[in-house]
């Protein structure tokens, strides 16, 4: 997916306050995902820490930095050797996190056996991310794993997953809700909270606890708040369909509640997500995509289109995105991995494009991409996204996209007019100025396909099917006015968190009552 201009949104389309969600996106997209985590975790450490000092927990700060210390580097030196072995880039901020989950995950002491036990589980989740993995892809969460390992090799240094503390849930609560949202995937850890507090809390019943204490174990008590926020969303280890990613966090809440053993392995909260993994596995992108770079052409002043040649056919639908891997030297803190909106339509099987935006800094990623030259190789680890349009064409649709938040509408209409669908869809199309309207030119539309450009100015030429709108911003009464059927069509949106905002208040304002949305963040 990406990124949808700020000016453009701005200029063009509804504006809305910067509420609580928009200011937590734009803090948060200044780091990587996997950055975003670690401080998490940094955060809940200390937290532990200081509760340990207070007497809060049961467990000695010292024991807490001296397994830590271990886990740390066990993890960094195995990757790092791993990573020599199979020569690829080794990816230090990934390892940290590992090693700070099984901090977590692993009961603290001053003992051989515990302090052994974390650092070994370390350089088993290291050995998994590069054994237990199929092109680039995990096939399970390499903390998980070492802890399902562990447990069967040394059951006496077993995971007591002591983040659960009750002192602790403020912090991780809040830790896990800003993932959470960061990741778009509230929905998942909230079916997973509901049904791991109610498999855990009918279970202490069936123990013979009274309700309030089963509860307040299952609440208090319990790592599934932590489990929610940092384990279960891992991105590598899900499904790539929303529905599968709720039937996961379903199948894995019931594993993590109910008692079960399938002969020397017996039910455990690791055990559970190591189960739901493999079961994503088997429905999600089995094999990596290997991409060679074929040509970029500038679309506008600010974005350009790459186009790559799959070594192997890619299966998506229209909508739907792709994670692209580029390791690159001089790495910022947005990372070698970014996912961007497919603008090529399913029926071209042998290019994939993409449409991209620029800025005055942009990240290095994008300055390497940029910068690839033809034949040069990338990979890609994930085809998902939810972004698809109806499958019944009688439905009619408003599409709403600001700046190169078109590109997977491209994708969608270029579909549709390959498939001579009788889609009824009117595009509202909204840009800084006109030249930066990408892809317009090649946008003709016909029929029951028509769009609406807002720009500060009237382009001197529109392509067949479009008119132009107006200046903006686009308010209830623009709409009205445009669209006058608004209210009875479906609505996608796609742009940034705040332009997807803006524009969903407006949409519910007018009537129109399902709105499907992709927000762009992390750029």
């Amino acid at each position: 997916m990406t990124a949808t201009s700020p000016s453009a949104a701005r200029a063009s389309l509804g504006r809305s306050p910067r509420s609580l969600s928009t200011w937590l996106d734009s803090v948060t997209a200044r780091v990587t995902m996997y950055r975003l985590v670690l401080i998490a975790l940094l955060v809940v450490v200390a937290a532990a820490l200081v509760t340990s000092a207070a007497g809060l927990i049961a467990y000695e700060p010292l024991a807490i930095l001296a397994n830590g210390a271990a886990v740390v580097v066990a993890t960094l030196v195995s990757n790092r050797l791993f990573a020599l072995v199979f020569r690829v880039r080794p990816h230090t901020e990934s390892s940290l996190v590992t090693a700070l989950i099984l901090l977590l995950l692993f009961q603290p002491s001053l003992t051989t056996l515990s302090v052994g036990a974390v650092a070994l589980a370390g350089v088993i989740a290291s050995a998994s991310k590069y054994l237990l993995a199929v092109r680039g892809r995990h096939v399970v969460n390499p903390a998980a794993f070492a802890a399902v390992v562990i447990s069967v090799a040394l059951p006496a240094a077993f995971p007591g997953w002591w983040v659960g503390a009750p002192a602790l849930l403020p912090v991780v609560l809040v830790a896990a809700l800003v993932i959470l949202h960061r990741t778009r995937k509230l929905p998942l850890g909230a079916v997973f909270v509901v049904v791991a507090t109610v498999g855990v809390t009918l279970a202490g019943l069936s123990f013979g606890s009274s309700l309030s204490a089963a509860l307040s174990a299952a609440v208090l008590s319990s790592p599934i708040v932590f489990f929610a926020g940092f384990m279960l969303t891992e991105p590598l280890t899900l499904p790539p369909r929303r529905w599968q990613q709720l039937a996961l966090a379903v199948v894995v809440g019931v594993l993590f509640a109910v008692p079960f053993h399938f002969g020397p392995l017996y039910g455990t909260y690791e055990l559970a997500l190591v189960i739901g993994n493999i079961l994503a596995f088997a429905v999600g992108q089995r094999r990596g995509v290997r991409l060679e770079f074929v040509e970029r052409r500038r679309l506008s002043p600010s974005s350009w289109e790459l186009s790559f040649r799959p070594r192997k056919p890619i299966r998506f639908q229209a909508g739907q995105y792709l994670e692209l891997g580029l390791p690159h030297s001089g790495a910022d803190t947005r990372g070698q991995r970014r996912t961007f909106s497919i603008v090529s339509p399913p029926s071209e099987r042998d290019v994939v494009r993409f449409g991209i935006k620029t800025a005055d800094r942009s990240s290095s990623f994008k300055t390497r991409l940029l910068d690839l030259d033809p034949g040069e190789r990338v990979t890609g680890t994930l085809v998902g996204g939810d972004f698809l349009l109806p499958r019944d064409e009688s439905v009619p649709l408003l599409l709403v996209a600001g700046g190169i938040g078109i590109t997977p509408f491209v994708s969608h209409l270029r579909d549709v007019q390959a498939r001579s669908a009788s889609t009824d869809a009117v595009v509202i199309y909204s840009v800084s100025t006109s030249d930066e309207a990408a892809y317009l030119d090649e946008l003709p539309l016909g029929g029951r396909l028509r769009g609406v450009l807002l720009a500060p100015e009237s382009p001197s030429a529109l392509p067949a099917g479009w008119t132009y709108g107006g200046s903006g911003p686009l308010t209830a009464d623009l709409l009205q006015s445009t669209v006058p059927d608004a209210g009875s069509r479906r609505a996608y949106v796609a742009g940034s968190p705040r332009l997807v905002s803006g524009v969903r208040r407006i949409l519910r304002s007018s009537g129109v009552k399902r709105v499907v949305t992709d927000a762009f963040t992390g750029y």
